[in-house]
């Protein structure tokens, strides 16, 4: 029996649809660990203290856990590692508190601009663009209005940009966020330029603020926009995959160095 588990951390959400196309993405996961999924907020039952209590009741000693969230820049990232006790006190306000486990912790970073979530997002563009060249893309993200989140999300956002600028040559690349509030600022710069205004969400699955939020905040405005996150698509699964695997060999590397057990050779063999 393996004493590794993995705990896929999410954010959660009142929307039915958001729950089950998380839940559709998790299915796929590969291997034969103990899994389970943690709620930050939305579920009474799912919560992350009740995830890590499952894989404790499994024998778990060493839980990888795996954040399905957008980016590092989150607030919500800085909150999950003080209830995991991988930092002394978290970077903003919360209720949250830690969860006590005898359970060692390992962490992997969120999706940010890795290869696989540009592959979504390069999709979701092409779902939209007929002439880039002719097109100004707008990227609508949440962002925060913390000073120091802030500049963590501008330094994504940047480099999401960039790496998009590579692959499809657009007259111009902007981004606005919901934190702070300028995106319909940023949408008024460019809706009266006459070129085509293209707006993609980077965020992870359907709710509030692609159905109401952001369609409110340009309401008026002219702009191309179908509100695809993004879920549902394959390589979220995939991307899952990618991170347990690369952190199951990390943490198989520490061990081997620390002369620890290795009881978990079978996964992705």
């Amino acid at each position: 029996m393996s004493d590794t588990g993995i705990l896929i951390i999410v954010h959660g959400s009142s929307n039915p649809q958001w729950v089950r196309e998380v839940e559709e993405a998790v299915k796929g996961v590969k291997g034969d660990l103990p899994l389970e999924v943690g709620h930050l907020e939305f579920s009474k039952h799912e919560t992350l203290e009740h995830g890590i209590r499952k894989l404790e009741g499994k024998g778990v000693k060493v839980i990888l856990a795996v954040p399905l969230f957008v980016s590092s820049a989150s607030t919500h990232i800085s909150e999950i590692k003080y209830v995991l006790g991988l930092i002394s006190a978290p970077g903003v306000e919360t209720d949250l508190r830690p969860v006590s486990s005898s359970a060692r912790f390992v962490w992997v970073d969120p999706m940010d601009a890795h290869p696989l979530i540009l592959e979504i997002i390069i999709e979701r563009i092409f779902s939209l663009s007929e002439g880039p060249e002719e097109e100004v893309l707008l990227l609508a993200a949440h962002g925060s209005d913390e000073p120091d989140f802030h500049q963590k999300w501008e330094k994504l956002l940047e480099e999401i940009k960039h790496l998009i600028s590579l692959r499809i040559p657009f007259h111009d690349i902007i981004h606005g966020t919901l934190l702070p509030d300028n995106l319909r600022q940023k949408a008024e710069q460019v809706s009266n330029s006459g070129r085509t205004v293209i707006v993609v969400p980077l965020f992870l699955s359907e709710g509030y603020f692609t159905n109401k939020v952001i369609p409110e905040k340009l309401k008026g405005l002219s702009y191309k926009w179908n509100g695809k996150t993004y879920l549902p698509h394959p390589l979220i699964t995939s991307w899952i995959n990618e991170k347990i695997k690369n952190g199951i060999s990390s943490e198989r590397q520490k061990r081997v160095v620390d002369k620890d057990p290795i009881t978990f050779e079978t996964w992705f063999l």
